[in-house]
């Protein structure tokens, strides 16, 4: 039988309501770590490593070409072995492209969802600096490539701490998973093509930073016909705005994920 994802359980005394957490590329879990005591204070929590991250299945582990595709069916492979029916789901950056694929394939799946520092495509720079680590990584080791993206992406002061974060558990990655999720990321768009067709009445929650340079403009873009979704957006803050205004992002998200509608518009 094939090995599942790495899943850890916090489990609420008396909640029915599940929560499952989906990291970014190169990380873990850990970069929920400021989100976990205010949600296993409501929430069944579930955490989820995705292939070649933390004690998951190496991405050239599965007998088919890795994908999008794959990496999702993995999450719910999983949802299926812990007899979870549906969920609400929490992404950061990797981890909403994930999501994303799930509302596609499998929306019967998911409650609702929040998603930090989203990627639903690239911007004209980030599709350069995307070409010009393709020609390079063949011959530089991955996690200089990791961290070039990183200074890049959260280049000010402020993003300090999400860098940091973002790098230190990146090291733990074998280059063979870092290379694979890395061809993947050149097919994003495909991720979020149909969300709206497929998902067009799950509520979804877009949380991003006004200095998420790369991404914030073409996720603005692509939802505004999304009659079920709602973005808010942190001021003097960049791509991993759960790390960066970790309060204010617990606050919403926890009030979005218990249905208080309302107080999330206020907090915003």
């Amino acid at each position: 039988m094939k090995r599942l994802l790495e899943y850890t359980i916090h489990k609420h005394a008396s909640s029915l309501e599940d929560v499952v957490l989906i990291h970014g590329f190169g990380g873990n879990s850990k970069i929920f770590k400021l989100q976990l005591k205010a949600y296993k204070e409501h929430f069944n929590v579930i955490t989820i490593e995705l292939p070649g991250h933390g004690n998951s299945p190496d991405i050239d582990s599965y007998t088919e070409d890795f994908s999008w595709k794959l990496a999702a069916r993995e999450v719910v492979k999983t949802l299926d072995f812990l007899k979870l029916k549906h969920a609400h789901f929490v992404g950061v950056s990797l981890g909403t492209i994930i999501i994303h694929q799930i509302l596609q394939d499998a929306p019967e799946r998911v409650k609702s969802v929040v998603m930090a520092g989203t990627v639903t495509r690239f911007n004209l720079t980030s599709k350069a600096l995307l070409t010009f680590g393709k020609l390079i990584k063949p011959f530089t080791p991955h996690l200089w490539i990791y961290k070039l993206f990183a200074q890049i992406m959260m280049p000010k002061a402020n993003h300090k701490k999400s860098r940091d974060s973002f790098i230190r558990e990146a090291v733990k990655m074998k280059r063979k998973n870092f290379m694979g999720w890395y061809d993947a990321v050149q097919s994003i768009e495909t991720t979020y093509t149909f969300v709206q067709k497929h998902a067009p009445e799950i509520s979804k929650l877009y949380i991003s930073g006004s200095e998420d340079h790369f991404f914030i403009d073409t996720l603005k873009e692509d939802i505004k016909s999304d009659k079920k979704a709602s973005l808010i957006v942190f001021e003097k803050c960049g791509h991993l705005c759960n790390i960066e205004k970790y309060r204010k992002f617990n606050e919403v998200s926890v009030n979005f994920l218990k249905g208080q509608f309302e107080a999330v518009k206020k907090i915003s």
